[in-house]
C-alpha cells in the first residue's frame, strides 16, 4: 500500500496498485500547472481510493481531461483522463518511501527554454501517443 496527499492534508489517498514508473512531462500546460516539469506515476483506477477529499477540486483541461488539486493549499495532485483505466498521480505527493523510479521524458520538443534535459538515460519522446 502506498499513501500520499496534499501539503495541508485536505486531500489524502491510498493505493494498493503498483504505480507505473515516473514520466516527466515537459509540455507547456504541465509547466504552467506545476511551475516546472510535471512528474506523474499512474495506478489502476480500481486500486486508488481517496481517504480524505474535502479539499479536492478539479480543473477541466478539455472535454476528456481534468486535473485534480487541493482547493485549500493549491497542491497539484491528479491527472484524470476520461475512459482511461489508470489515474495519474503527481509523483511528489506520494509519502516516503515512495519506491518510485523514473521511465521517460515526454513532449521534449516543447520543453521550456530555461533548462536543459539531464543525460539520465531515460526514454525521450518529442510528443506522446
Amino acid at each position: 500500500m502506498r499513501t500520499g496527499g496534499c501539503c495541508c492534508g485536505a486531500v489524502r489517498f491510498e493505493t494498493t496498485g503498483e504505480p507505473t514508473k515516473v514520466t516527466y512531462c515537459h509540455c507547456s500546460k504541465c509547466r504552467r500547472w506545476h511551475g516546472h516539469v510535471g512528474a506523474y506515476a499512474a495506478v489502476e483506477r480500481s486500486t486508488f481510493r481517496l481517504v480524505e477529499e474535502r479539499g479536492l477540486a478539479w480543473f477541466t483541461l478539455n472535454p476528456k481531461v481534468r486535473r485534480g488539486f487541493c482547493a485549500e493549499c493549491g497542491s497539484s495532485l491528479l491527472w484524470d483522463e476520461d475512459g482511461d483505466t489508470h489515474i495519474a498521480i503527481c509523483a511528489g505527493v506520494f509519502d516516503a518511501p515512495s519506491g518510485l523510479t523514473s521511465k521517460a521524458h515526454i513532449f521534449v520538443a516543447s520543453k521550456g527554454d530555461y533548462y536543459e534535459l539531464p543525460e539520465d538515460g531515460l526514454l525521450r519522446l518529442d510528443a506522446f501517443k
